[in-house]
Formats: structure tokens, sequence, C-alpha cells
């Protein structure tokens, strides 16, 4: 596996461990970038949008466009991914301590 690979992973997972722990499961593409930036995986928002689609395509997660904004909200699916309930072949299992 490359690094590329690995690296995709990782913020596949970032993104819904975030959302698992927002409010009401949701957050905007550009509070992403901040929070995948805080944990050390800068994404530009062309690959953070990315990303969601895959997501969303996948049924982890819903996208809605709000006046500008990308507005992301985890799905049963997604939350049980980011809790370690459930895993997928191309998302980062979490780790135990997580």
């Amino acid at each position: 596996m490359s690094y590329a690979e690995d690296l995709r992973k990782h913020r596949r997972l970032a993104i819904l461990r975030h959302l698992e722990l927002s409010s009401g499961y949701t957050s905007n593409a550009a509070i992403l970038g901040y929070v995948l930036q805080r944990v050390g995986i800068r994404s530009s928002r062309d690959l953070i949008t990315t990303e969601l689609a895959w997501l969303r395509e996948n049924g982890f997660v819903v996208l809605k466009e709000s006046d500008g904004f990308v507005v992301v909200t985890a799905t049963q699916a997604g939350a049980e991914i980011a809790q370690g309930v459930s895993t997928h072949p191309d998302i980062q299992r979490p780790s135990p301590s997580a």
C-alpha cells in the first residue's frame, strides 16, 4: 500500500470521526479543512470535496449545498465506522484508544 492510499484512508476516518463528535453529526467542508490540518492531514478544498463525494457514494454521509457551503452529515453507517463498530477496506480502522 502506498503512502497516498494510507493518507486517503486516514483522511476519510478523520472526517467521519469529526462528524461523529459534532452536534447533529453535521459540519461543513470549510471546517473539515481546519480539522484535517489540526490532525496533520493537510488537504485542499478540492480534495476534501472529492473525499466527501466518495463517502456519500458509499453511504457514509449525506451532502447538502447551502449558501455556497457544502454541509455534510454522517449517516448511521458513517458513525459506526467512526466508532469502530463497522469497517470498510478503504477507511482506516480507528485505534482501540480512540
